[in-house]
């Protein structure tokens, strides 16, 4: 049975969905052309969108090729068919009436099948469901826009990897006091590497509102205060204006700490106990994380996110290109 459907003079041939149902699509603006899967919903039609360059079409224009010529193959298979069919028709016999006659007949033989061209969904890095409209989608890497509604993932990426952060505080109520401190350590660097990498993309998909776009990847958050400039310079609004000044005091610690642990082996020098504040610290003692440092610190950075994503979204495009 031919899987062909036909509305009208357009020919539809449905696609073999890959593992877990999800179907490829491949971005058509040609400065992109990358891969990515979606998993298909009745609803999902009219305008879709690239995760990565954020491209806005019509859905049916973002096949892979390895669809179209499976589509094709289809379509020229069924024509063939057909044609055949009709050749069918035209068999006769023609038999000779006399002695000295002769008979003529034809036949038509079919000859094998046109091929279907076959094919596999590629195998991707990041599955995820957009926390606005559900939409599960895959992408290589790890950030996008939902080819649904477009809504950026950064803050849901963030927001997943300080919940494993927050799970992996809890493995330190049972394991001994060697482990626990290592993996204090470790969720500490990482909840701020998140927030790191979070804040780069934002930054790096709001870059036409940038003052200054070729410098956008300058600007780290791996230090509070030096994200605080490259915002204020880039987009004129104060990053600590989303937090309360306990707040920023807490996180801008937090970060120090860090970058001890990063840079210094965790061993207090003078720069840390003038950037942090921290009257505590002991100059060429180790540096102590608690699990109130991790705990404390990531509804900071979810709040210091929101604010920043919030605010992103009413920077105006004027801004880019002002004295």
């Amino acid at each position: 049975m031919s899987p062909l459907e036909r509305r009208g003079d357009i020919v539809f041939v449905p696609l073999p969905p890959g593992d877990e149902g999800y179907i490829g699509r491949t971005c058509p603006n040609p400065e992109c052309k990358k891969y990515f899967k979606i998993l298909p919903r009745s609803e999902l039609e009219g305008d879709a969108f690239c995760p990565y360059c954020g491209h806005k079409g019509d859905i049916r224009t973002f096949p892979t090729m390895d669809q179209v010529k499976y589509a094709a193959s289809h379509v020229i298979r069924e024509a063939m068919e057909n044609f055949s069919q009709e050749l069918k028709k035209l068999e006769f016999d023609s038999k000779s009436s006399g002695t000295s006659g002769f008979s003529v007949s034809m036949r038509f033989e079919p000859g094998e099948p046109y091929p279907i061209h076959s094919y596999q969904e590629e195998d991707l890095e990041t599955y995820i469901q957009c926390s606005n409209c559900r939409l599960r989608y895959a992408v290589y890497g790890v950030f996008g826009f939902c080819p649904d509604c477009g809504q950026h993932n950064s803050l849901q990426i963030l927001q997943n990897n300080l919940t494993l952060i927050q799970k992996m505080m809890d493995l330190t109520k049972s394991a001994d006091a060697e482990i626990s401190i290592k993996v204090m350590e470790n969720a500490l660097e990482d909840c701020i590497s998140a927030f790191d990498g979070f804040g780069r993309e934002l930054c790096r998909i709001h870059e036409s509102k940038s003052k200054f776009p070729d410098r956008i990847n300058k600007i780290s958050f791996q230090s509070l205060e030096g994200a605080k400039e490259g915002i204020r310079n880039h987009f004129e609004f104060n990053l600590d204006n989303g937090l309360s000044n306990e707040e920023w005091r807490v996180a801008n610690i937090s970060f120090q700490k860090r970058h001890l642990l990063a840079h210094k082996m965790g061993i207090i020098d003078e720069e840390y106990v003038r950037r942090s504040g921290d009257t505590a610290a002991i100059i060429g003692r180790k540096i102590v994380i608690t699990s109130d440092d991790v705990i404390s610190l990531i509804p900071i950075i979810e709040k210091l996110a929101e604010f920043l994503v919030e605010s992103m979204n009413k920077v105006s495009t004027d801004v880019a290109g002002k004295e």
